[in-house]
């Protein structure tokens, strides 16, 4: 049986925004940590994810946005030169430095990466564990510490570059995927299923839905066993009927209860209870195929430990 996929590059943790910020390096060193100790890192097929091709980062993304980024890249590795500073601001909460551009391509091409390999054959289903993270980046906007929306980059290049009809976007952050829904607003070969805190950053996705989404906004310090009814009342039943012919998922694991960018109280049952929900769709529907790339979760041990819990479901573990 073909394994799980798992992708990663050393230039993900070369990006940093800063001493003390949520959204750090560490956080792929306590997934790896974790995967180590628990022995699940030699029962995945690692690989090191590529660089993103320019052509396929604009399936989802203005070309303006792109070069803007790369633009900014390379304008900050001239001021570091000259003695300036080491970052750029992209707005309050998001910075770059001279990794960024290159850790972004590589998000986004583990994302690809994984896709050609899924539908392939090659890999049962895979995750991408990489950063920056991607679901708060919209078409014209880079924006709460993403650049390029992984996951859109890839459910559109399945649909694009591999002839797919249909694919499923499942978003279990926290926070609002509000840049998936400004990308794949309208598109009916896109289903989009989430839940998350509100109100809460981007203070968006409890109004006006286009007919291709299905938002779940839920109060703070709902627990885990509400998020379950509501996938069993109203996720599962538009994807059964949607049928998906692969499921992208939006991995974000701050909805933990140690997460202190929150206020929800799942745990990594609740994650690996959520993950075999979506896997049994994936199996009637769509082979099985399933990409995953990791968004947010801030809470070193809970997310090494979420991860972990996503994992042995993935992988049958």
């Amino acid at each position: 049986m073909n394994k799980t996929g798992y992708f990663t590059h050393m230039d993900c943790w070369k990006h940093e925004m800063g001493p003390g910020h949520p959204e750090c390096p560490e956080r792929l060193d306590a997934i790896e940590r974790q995967l180590l100790a628990c022995g699940l890192a030699d029962l995945l097929a690692r690989r090191e994810a590529p660089l993103a091709a320019i052509g396929d980062i604009e399936l989802a993304h203005d070309r303006m946005l792109v070069a803007a980024i790369r633009g900014l890249g390379e304008q900050l590795a001239d001021d570091i030169v000259a003695g300036g500073p080491s970052h750029v601001q992209i707005d309050p909460d998001t910075m770059m430095n001279v990794h960024t551009w290159r850790a972004a391509l590589r998000a986004a091409g583990a994302a690809i990466a994984a896709t050609d390999s899924v539908i392939a054959g090659e890999m049962a289903n895979a995750f991408c564990a990489v950063r920056p993270p991607g679901h708060h980046a919209e078409r014209s906007k880079a924006m709460g510490f993403c650049f390029f929306n992984n996951i859109a980059i890839a459910a559109k290049y399945a649909l694009e570059r591999h002839g797919l009809k249909r694919v499923a976007i499942v978003d279990f952050d926290v926070h609002h995927g509000n840049g998936t829904a400004d990308i794949i607003q309208g598109d009916e070969r896109i289903l989009m299923v989430s839940f998350f805190q509100h109100p809460l950053f981007p203070f968006s996705g409890a109004d006006s839905e286009a007919p291709n989404m299905l938002n779940l906004p839920v109060p703070a310090h709902t627990r885990g066993m509400d998020v379950r009814e509501l996938i069993d009342m109203m996720w599962i039943p538009r994807l059964e009927d949607f049928k998906p012919e692969m499921i992208f998922i939006s991995a974000g694991f701050d909805a933990h209860r140690d997460d202190e960018l929150g206020q929800m109280n799942l745990n990594e049952q609740d994650f690996a209870w959520i993950t075999a929900r979506i896997k049994q769709v994936a199996d009637r529907h769509a082979r099985g195929r399933i990409v995953s790339s990791l968004e947010g979760g801030y809470s070193h041990g809970a997310l090494g430990r979420s991860v972990e819990a996503h994992l042995r479901v993935l992988a049958d573990l």
